[in-house]
């Protein structure tokens, strides 16, 4: 069964994915974190398969810096990660993309996006 974690300051963006996941069939392994530190932290406890991460969030761990962290860490180095930001433009994407990233939605994403995501990437329900 499928891991993920979901990693957003604002906790209605971390429900609708939450919910778009559980409607996909994805609902078995779901973890959550507030911020950065504490999905960095959640990563490395759960080794998930998945991490889909905002990429502004307070604190000192941006998404960017977690993306980053996690793919050079050899215990979780192979997890897919999905970025979400309300940052579109360009060079936005590149610099999820260069940390690391799988993917990169744009906000507002929609829910289909987001399972069509996972689907490309091979994540199955």
């Amino acid at each position: 069964m499928t891991s993920i974690l979901i990693v957003d300051d604002h906790s209605d963006i971390r429900k609708l994915i939450r919910m778009t996941l559980e409607f996909a069939g994805h609902g078995g392994r779901i973890a959550e974190a507030s911020e950065g530190e504490a999905g960095l932290a959640l990563a490395r406890e759960l080794r998930p398969d998945v991490v889909i991460t905002d990429v502004m969030m307070p604190g000192a761990t941006s998404g960017l810096s977690l993306c980053q962290t996690l793919k050079s860490d050899p215990a979780v180095c192979g997890t897919a990660i999905i970025m979400i930001s309300a940052k579109g433009r360009a060079e936005d994407r590149l610099a999820g993309l260069e940390a690391g990233a799988e993917a990169y939605l744009v906000k507002p994403f929609s829910p289909l996006e987001l399972v069509n995501t996972l689907e490309r990437l091979g994540i199955s329900a």
